[in-house]
C-alpha cells in the first residue's frame, strides 16, 4: 500500500476529493490517500510541501508559482480548476470605507506572505494604479483571523474567495466593496519532487481518479443542494458558483501558460524575473 497525504482548503472546490475518498476509490488501487484541511490556504500548503508534511496539494496558481520560483522542491502536475477565482474585497461591517478608491492607503489582512490573499492584494492594487511598494499588510493566518482583524480594526480590508465569504456578508460580518478575479486558472495540483520520483505511478492514478470525478461533478443529482448544506451557502449562490466554475479533465499544464502567468506576475511586481517554465511542471501523460 502506498501512503500519500493530500491537502487543500476546506471549500466547495475540493468536494470532488471528499467523494472519491469517501468511496475508497484510491484503496482499490493500493493507495492509502489521506486528506488534510489547510484553512490557512496556499501559503500554509507551500510550507507543508517544503517540510514534507503533505505530498500533494491543491494550491492557488500564483502562490505555488512564486514559491517554486523561490525554491519549493515541488512541481505542478496539472491545473485543477480551469476558471478564475473570484476574490471578494471585504471590509468590516462598521467600516467607514465604502468604495475601492478608499482603500489605497489602508492596511490589508493577509493569511501569510506568499498566499493568495497577499498576492491578489498586489494584483488588485496594480489594477487600481496604486503604488504596490507602499502596501501595508497584517498577517492574520486564516479566514477567522481576517474576521477578527476587520472586526477589531487591526486591518482595514481582506480578500478571500467570493462565495466562501458570502455567508459572512449575508450575516453582516463583512461588507463586500468589490471583486477581483484572478487573471489565470485558479487552482493547480502540486506534488513534491521526492514523491514524483518515488511514487510516480501512484500519483498518476490519483490524478486519473480525481479527474474522472470532476468530469461529471456538475451532473451529480442534487449536487447544488449537497454543497449548499455542507458549506452553509445559499442555494442560489452555489448554483451561480457551479455555473462559472470548470474543472480540468486531465489536460497537462503547458509551458506557455506558466510563461504567461510569470510575465503577468512580473508586471504585477509579485516575482522579479522570468524563469524556465519547464522547471515548474511535470507532465504526467495521463
Amino acid at each position: 500500500m502506498t501512503d500519500l497525504k493530500v491537502g487543500g482548503v476546506p471549500e466547495h472546490f475540493n468536494y470532488p476529493w471528499y467523494i472519491t475518498l469517501k468511496n475508497k476509490e484510491y484503496n482499490e488501487h493500493n493507495i492509502n490517500l489521506r486528506w488534510k484541511d489547510y484553512p490557512g490556504g496556499t501559503g500554509q500548503m507551500c510550507k507543508a510541501l517544503r517540510d514534507g508534511s503533505v505530498d500533494i496539494a491543491i494550491v492557488l496558481t500564483e502562490g505555488i508559482i512564486k514559491d517554486i520560483a523561490d525554491g519549493n522542491p515541488s512541481k505542478i502536475v496539472q491545473t485543477f480548476v480551469e476558471t478564475p477565482l473570484i476574490w471578494g474585497i471585504h471590509v468590516g461591517a462598521k467600516s467607514s470605507f465604502n468604495k475601492i478608491e478608499d482603500l489605497e492607503h489602508a492596511t490589508i489582512a493577509i493569511s501569510r506572505f506568499g498566499s493568495g490573499s497577499h498576492l491578489m492584494a498586489i494584483v488588485n492594487a496594480y489594477n487600481q494604479g496604486w503604488n504596490v511598494q507602499k502596501l501595508k499588510f497584517k498577517v492574520i493566518g486564516n479566514l477567522q483571523g481576517g474576521i477578527d482583524a476587520l472586526t477589531t480594526g487591526e486591518a482595514d480590508y481582506f480578500m478571500w474567495e467570493h462565495f466562501t465569504t458570502k455567508p459572512l456578508v449575508d450575516h453582516g460580518t463583512f461588507r463586500r466593496i468589490n471583486d477581483c478575479p484572478t487573471p489565470w486558472p485558479c487552482f493547480v495540483i502540486a506534488v513534491r519532487n521526492e514523491v514524483l520520483e518515488n511514487n510516480f505511478d501512484a500519483v498518476k492514478k490519483v490524478l486519473a481518479i480525481i479527474n474522472a470525478e470532476t468530469k461529471d461533478f456538475k451532473k451529480i443529482d442534487k449536487i447544488d443542494q449537497t454543497l449548499a448544506k455542507r458549506y452553509e451557502q445559499q442555494l442560489e449562490d452555489i448554483q451561480e458558483w457551479l455555473k462559472i466554475t470548470e474543472w480540468n479533465d486531465g489536460q497537462p499544464i503547458t509551458k506557455n501558460l506558466i510563461t504567461r502567468i510569470q510575465n503577468e506576475m512580473i508586471q504585477f511586481n509579485v516575482i522579479q524575473e522570468l524563469k524556465n517554465s519547464e522547471d515548474f511542471i511535470k507532465n504526467m501523460n495521463i
